[in-house]
């Protein structure tokens, strides 16, 4: 007996699926989920570029990515590229497989950064900065939502943390901020941008996450949970 899809939106208070990587990819919606997964790297990584840009301050990662760049022959994109790959090693011992999501993360976010990188410039007056700025952690709350919500698995460092939250049975917000805070502090003393900017990150990113999460979680047949 068939199983019907349900095609509504999903509505607050819904859960992510429990899938693993093969799970993943034969649960059903396929086209509607690749599609959102996509373009949700693709915001993602513009609007990385956005707040680079802005010249403001960056998303605790992002510093890290701009003061490893600083020091190496290597684009901003390319480092948040290496960086990716460089944490889903640590995955190895966590015993965490990446789904599609996380592989596709670990390219097109770096790639799409390069890309908007090569289109934005600093704009010039402090106004505009800050929307721009404004602009990129509104779109990065969004295309996060959206590609979480298409069910294809975590990115390289939510997964990090998860995989260490799980292994270790400290809390979600102790393992989130220790790696967070480590990671800015690093970037720092490497010359990453930290400013206003990182602040509004932090304090912004998980409240716009929390409200659009539930309505752009792709909720999937049953049978395919």
């Amino acid at each position: 007996m068939s199983v019907l899809v349900r095609r509504t939106p999903a509505r607050p208070g819904t859960q992510l699926a429990a899938l693993s990587p093969l799970g993943q990819l034969r649960a059903g919606r396929r086209p509607r989920r690749l599609v959102q997964l996509f373009a949700g790297l693709a915001l993602y990584g513009f609007s990385m570029a956005m707040m680079v840009r802005g010249n403001l301050g960056l998303a605790p990662w992002d510093v890290f990515h701009y003061g490893v760049a600083r020091h190496l022959p290597l684009s901003f994109g390319m480092v948040v590229v290496a960086t990716s790959f460089a944490v889903l090693l640590l995955w190895v011992p966590l015993r965490q497989w990446p789904g599609l999501g996380t592989i596709a993360n670990s390219v097109v976010i770096g790639v799409v950064a390069d890309l908007g990188l090569s289109v934005l410039v600093v704009p010039d007056g402090l106004v505009p900065r800050a929307l721009l700025l404004v602009g990129g952690v509104l779109l990065n709350g969004l295309a996060g939502a959206l590609y979480i919500g298409s069910q294809f698995g975590p990115g390289p460092r939510d997964g990090l943390m998860t995989g260490l939250v799980r292994r270790t049975g400290l809390s979600v917000r102790l393992v989130r901020t220790t790696l967070e805070v480590t990671v800015l502090a690093v970037g720092w003393l490497l010359g990453g941008g930290v400013g206003l900017g990182t602040v509004l990150y932090a304090l912004a990113i998980g409240p716009i996450v929390h409200v659009l999460l539930p309505r752009l979680t792709v909720v999937l047949p049953v049978s395919d949970r």
